[in-house]
């Protein structure tokens, strides 16, 4: 085939999912078999669970975001912005670049694996004065933003004022708030001792969730170990309990509590992308319905995968069983897909997708962690043994390997910085300002801009 005849392959996405898939199509197709291209606003694939250690500074933030051009295989085209429609009968997807412009991306096959976004309701004031964790800017804001608060209370005169800056509400009992909640409070309680002026009495962290339990998927055993470790700590747990309101300096819980805070995050669970409501076609509890395989039925060429797709889950033999969206998965179904696309253009045929879950891990921080590898419940140093070491070697480069592993042993021997690197001397930015939710275009909008382009051009 040459250059103008051979498939084009689209992936949306640089996430677990969308890397996996891209590397290996790269090691295994011959660039005169296909042309891969990537759609992503950003260079890097963002390692996700080891965000709340970037916002407590443990980690650096280019620890965790690990350039796509490093690769000693890279050829693919990567397009710079982001996917905001998609028109499936024409097979093109709608393309808003870092410029703003609008352009149309025509594929012969494409992967839809665009993730998450924060999972929100509508609880008044939530959007506006509520930080998410979902991003590395969120992240590196949110560290910012907690240091600040300590600098802020120490120079008020203000007792009430005081008081509300140094206590932070976290909402959402999984692992992203588990893990955040217990990260920055070890970081404020190891910053309160570099301020004499601060009652360290003063400083509370609450965590609250509308379940009944602590990270259910952990079992009984070690969801209570994790509960008694943050509450050792001094860390409020509040379960059976939401938002009913936030403001810019109270939150109100469901049951009536008012809690004066500064700082409220929230990490209240994950929904698929807003690209999936572009496409006009079936989805399960907002992700798109696909088969075993990961195909979307009645489309040819059409792929989806990780935290946007109800990717059955074989594994489980049971009846409507999908996989849950996680790192784990999302890197085996991208490998999967890959291999799926290749058997397509090879003409031999397509694998359903199979992978028995090899456990879960929880990073408290400290020697703190609980995990659960291959169903082996461990707590304590060796359960942190097990964290680190599965975040270490799920990384994809050695210079990222490098990088971690040299953060962790500078903190375990230096101790935490609280060092402000800036991002409060701009305007505030909270929740509905990092996730660009309202960039993506109707089912119409999508169909308009595709024929319109298709008239220019003839």
């Amino acid at each position: 085939m040459n250059t103008v005849t051979r498939p084009r392959i689209l992936v949306v996405g640089a996430g677990f999912a969308g890397v996996e898939c891209v590397r290996r199509l790269e090691r295994r197709l011959s660039p005169h078999e296909a042309a891969v291209t990537l759609v992503t606003p950003f260079a890097y694939q963002l390692y996700l669970p080891l965000l709340p250690q970037v916002a407590s500074g443990v980690l650096t933030p280019q620890s965790i975001a690990v350039s796509l051009r490093r690769s000693s295989r890279y050829r693919t085209r990567i397009i710079p912005g982001g996917a905001i429609g998609v028109d499936l009968k024409a097979k093109v997807c709608v393309v808003r670049t870092i410029t703003g412009e609008i352009v149309n991306e025509p594929y012969d096959y494409i992967v839809l694996a665009p993730g998450s976004i924060t999972r929100t309701f509508d609880i008044p004031g939530l959007t506006d004065h509520a930080f998410g964790m979902k991003t590395l800017a969120e992240a590196a804001y949110i560290r910012d933003h907690v240091i600040s608060q300590l600098d802020l209370a120490d120079a008020s005169q203000d007792p009430a004022e005081r008081a509300s800056r140094l206590q932070f509400v976290v909402v959402g009992g999984g692992y992203a708030g588990t893990e955040t909640a217990a990260c920055l409070q070890r970081l404020t309680h190891a910053a309160v001792k570099r301020y004499p002026r601060l009652d360290p009495s003063l400083i509370k962290w609450h965590l609250i969730d509308i379940a009944p339990k602590l990270m259910p998927e952990l079992g009984e055993k070690l969801g209570r170990s994790a509960q008694e470790v943050l509450t050792r700590r001094g860390i409020e747990i509040s379960l059976g309990v939401s938002i009913e309101k936030a403001g810019p300096e109270e939150v109100t819980f469901t049951n009536g509590r008012v809690v004066p805070t500064r700082t409220l995050i929230w990490t209240a669970g994950v929904v698929a992308s807003p690209l999936i409501a572009t496409l006009d076609a079936e989805t399960v509890k907002g992700r798109l319905a696909v088969t075993a395989e990961m195909c979307l039925p009645g489309h040819d060429g059409v792929f989806a995968l990780g935290d946007s797709a109800a990717v059955p889950d074989l594994a489980k033999g049971q009846e409507g069983a999908v996989c849950p969206p996680t790192a784990q998965h999302a890197m085996r179904q991208g490998k999967h897909v890959a291999e799926n696309i290749i058997s397509t253009l090879r003409g031999q045929p397509m694998r359903p997708y199979v992978h028995k879950d090899l456990g879960l891990v929880v990073d408290l921080g400290g020697t703190d962690a609980v995990s659960k590898p291959l169903g082996v419940e461990l707590h304590g140093l060796p359960a942190q043994a097990v964290a680190r070491g599965y975040h270490w070697s799920a990384l994809r480069t050695g210079v990222a390997k490098a990088r971690v592993a040299a953060n962790w042993m500078l903190n375990a021997v230096a101790g935490d910085d609280f060092v402000r690197t800036g991002f409060q001397a701009r305007k505030p930015a909270k929740l509905k300002d990092f996730e660009y939710t309202d960039a993506y275009l109707t089912p119409e909008q999508v169909r308009k801009q595709v024929e319109g382009a298709g008239r220019a051009q003839s």
